[in-house]
């Protein structure tokens, strides 16, 4: 099943013309199948941050919200602070899963990472440090295999019809 994502970077020194990260995602979003329907990259700016995935999350045309950047412990880091905010409900296992993930490659580093994942007006939305180590790591040990239909036994996609249920 294809699914139309959004991609954001949040980053205070890289342009699109030179966002690795961007283009690792967007490279394995399509080679999987799925459709990109956005890219944006902002500042580290809560409230661009805000402003732009609560865009995509009113459009009822993207299904899935994938951020890289902003999430470490600066003080210009506030990619989850805005995100947070916006999420009706949490996916506390990604988080958890990423940083078990991450302290394969980086260590006791993976301590800094604030990556999380939630849903919001039936958009699922995954926030993801912005190195390329990380976002590769996310999407192709995590996210990728829950936005596939065949994963077993359950997945994310299974679940998208139902995710705007009252």
């Amino acid at each position: 099943m294809s699914l139309a994502i959004a991609l954001l970077t949040v980053s205070d020194t890289r342009a699109l013309e030179d966002d690795s990260s961007g283009d690792a995602l967007q490279q394995r979003l399509e080679a999987a199948g799925h459709r990109l329907v956005g890219r944006l990259l902002v500042p580290d700016d809560r409230y661009q941050i805000r402003a732009a995935i609560s865009g995509w999350i009113a459009d009822p045309a993207v299904q899935i919200v994938i951020s890289s950047g902003g999430t470490g412990l600066t003080g210009r880091d506030g990619t989850p602070e805005a995100v947070a905010p916006l999420l009706d409900k949490t996916i506390d296992g990604f988080g958890e899963l990423f940083r078990v993930l991450s302290f394969e490659t980086i260590g006791t580093s993976s301590l800094q990472s604030r990556a999380l994942a939630g849903v919001a007006n039936g958009t699922v939305i995954f926030v993801l440090p912005g190195s390329l180590d990380a976002v590769q790591t996310a999407w192709d040990r995590l996210i990728s295999a829950q936005l596939n239909a065949d994963t077993r036994p359950c997945n994310l996609v299974q679940l998208l019809p139902r995710l705007r249920e009252v």
